[in-house]
């Protein structure tokens, strides 16, 4: 789980340093993020 939060982290700090700080990417990654994490416990808690 460390490691997969790692990648999370990277994914953040690439598209902002990429994009900028207010970009539309530097959003989506942020959003994906918290909305993936919550989502995939969620469905793991289903099953």
């Amino acid at each position: 789980m460390i490691a997969a939060s790692n990648f999370f982290e990277l994914a953040i700090a690439v598209s902002i340093t990429l994009f900028g700080v207010n970009s539309g990417a530097a959003l989506a990654t942020i959003v994906g993020v918290l909305v993936e994490v919550p989502l995939i416990l969620y469905l793991v808690n289903i099953y």
